[in-house]
């Protein structure tokens, strides 16, 4: 891609460089990648996740549910007679993980987040809110430090104006967050609330069924501005700005999509060869209608992708079938523009115990290719990751899995034992010659830089692409947040010794890119680098 316009004085050098991440360099990866276990025993099953702009990754599962295998420091436990479980508690659960010494840190978190909601806003800092029981209402924050730091959580003194169990989050260009639905909660509210009071969602409340299926809702923040906001099998474009509902779209053809059923869903990966303009949203997997009230059945998963330009002036689903059945899949955006979907089953729902037939494979969805060319299945990891599970890409370009726990408490026998163990997926794209990039200050909204990359392999001609991913916070099979974008850059020009130049502008807006901390990779043929983290915004 050949992008020349620039806008803004701003000029960010940046220059390459090694990023050891302590010698984690990945080596080996074959045609349909490569997994390892990073972490024999977390002492916590992974129920939430997000990476934070240090590298280090947030661990979060709930309370209510007994002692963990991770001990707090000496000396500090949690008291909490709210607590169903355990009211003298001196277990973590919560942690924070180090990708370069795969050491976990425990964390300590007072009221109850399962199933909880969250996002990073324009700082870098999580805003983490609602949960079950004493946690219900709360809004907790998360300020990052890097790994010989002692950050922790902090329970803010505000609530939600509505309890919140199993709701979404996204940030908005004006840099509050939108929280929306939640089991029982027909409404968005905002945090924070600066005034404005909840309004109530039309599509929650007709996509309510028997067995819910329109708790956490898939949510994009598209390029008009508006949000797209699906649950179950239907969506909406949404005007945060006026609280009003600017157009129905149709109904996605298959079974329900969001929890219980557990499909996922992306907005795919925009760019600046069209200015931003062109935005299609991807749902794939989920269940077969009545899989959760019914789950002796055990009824097949979906096995069909809808995609849409909910922006074109007829919107259409297209569906294309996946490899393989899947409900509660996990769908990850990577920085040389495709999607990951990892974890999940074949067969059943979310809930305790209520799928089998685990789904080890992940398959690679190319949204360039022709259609019915788009799926690769990769290599396939031997742990079971079902209900409760997560996928994280880190900024080395693995993707981190954690969690799975199918049972009410922690229980490490039966046929899906609760899973501590932690791996790492190495994508086949680590497995050529990688570039090499780092990145100092922040880039402002329209800024013209400069990127040296060194590059060891043959570019052939190509162009050296730059890519920049959010951060999303992950649970229950979405990844809230989620947004990668081709930058505008020009081609490569050779500086001598294996260097490259390349000239490149930053986003030109909050609606493209909400402040806050991204990971920016350099793209040669096809090979992404180790990603430097910069503030846009």
């Amino acid at each position: 891609m050949d992008h020349t316009r620039k806008k803004g004085s701003a000029v960010l050098y940046v220059f390459a460089a090694v990023l050891l991440w302590s010698g984690v360099l990945v080596a080996e990866v074959d045609a349909q990648g490569s997994w390892e276990t990073v972490v024999d025993n977390a002492g916590i099953s992974t129920m939430h996740a997000a990476v934070t702009h240090y590298g280090n990754v947030i661990l979060l599962d709930r309370t209510n549910i007994g002692d963990s295998q991770l001990p707090l420091p000496a000396g500090v436990c949690r008291d909490n007679p709210a607590d169903r479980a355990n009211t003298h508690d001196c277990t973590a659960h919560s942690a924070i993980y180090s990708p370069g010494s795969n050491a976990i840190r425990p964390l300590f978190i007072f009221t109850d987040t399962w199933c909880s909601s969250g996002a990073f806003d324009g700082d870098g800092n999580m805003i983490q809110t609602g949960g079950d029981s004493d946690g219900i209402s709360k809004i907790r924050t998360f300020a990052p430090c890097g790994d010989n730091g002692g950050c922790d959580w902090v329970e803010t003194t505000t609530d939600l104006q509505l309890g919140r169990w199993y709701a979404s989050n996204q940030q908005l260009p004006d840099g509050t967050q939108a929280v929306i639905g939640g089991r029982n909660a027909f409404t968005v509210e905002y945090v924070p609330a600066n005034g404005r009071g909840q309004t109530e969602l039309q599509l929650l409340i007709d996509t309510n069924s028997a067995q819910y299926d329109n708790l956490y809702p898939f949510v994009h923040l598209l390029p008009n501005n508006d949000l797209f906001i699906f649950a179950n099998k239907d969506s909406i474009l949404f005007n945060w700005q006026t609280n009003t509902v600017v157009k129905n779209l149709p109904t996605l053809a298959g079974g329900p999509r969001n929890y219980p059923s557990a499909g996922s869903s992306v907005m795919l990966p925009l760019t600046a060869a069209d200015n931003y303009e062109g935005v299609e949203v991807l749902v794939c997997g989920g269940a077969a209608e009545g899989a959760y009230n019914n789950p002796t059945a055990q009824y097949d998963a979906l096995n069909t992708c809808g995609r849409i330009n909910p922006l074109a002036g007829t919107p259409r689903w297209a569906t294309e079938t996946m490899p393989q059945r899947r409900t509660m899949g996990d769908m990850i955006l990577v920085p040389t523009g495709g999607v990951i979907i990892i974890n999940g089953a074949s067969k059943g729902s979310q809930g305790w115990g209520f799928a089998s037939d685990p789904v080890y494979t992940p398959v690679l969805y190319s949204p360039g290719a022709a259609a019915g060319r788009r799926f690769q299945t990769l290599a396939g990891s031997g742990i079971p990751r079902m209900y409760h599970s997560t996928a994280n890409l880190l900024a080395d370009g693995r993707i981190l899995v954690a969690g799975s726990n199918t049972h009410q408490f922690y229980t490490f026998n039966g046929e899906f034992p609760t899973e501590l163990r932690i791996e790492a997926f190495s994508p086949p794209y680590l497995g050529g010659d990688r570039p090499e990039l780092a990145v100092g200050g922040a880039l402002g909204y329209g800024d013209a830089f400069t990127a040296t990359v060194t590059y060891g392999g043959d570019l052939n001609g190509g162009n050296i692409d730059l890519t920049l991913a959010s951060a999303p916070f992950v649970t229950h099979s979405y990844a809230m947040g989620q947004r990668l974008l081709w930058l505008g850059v020009t081609a490569p020009v050779a500086a001598g010794a294996g260097k490259y130049t390349v000239d490149a502008t930053a986003p030109p807006s909050s609606t493209i890119a909400p402040a806050g901390y991204y990971m920016l990779f350099a793209v040669a043929n096809g090979v992404p680098s180790y990603a430097s983290w910069v503030k846009v915004g």
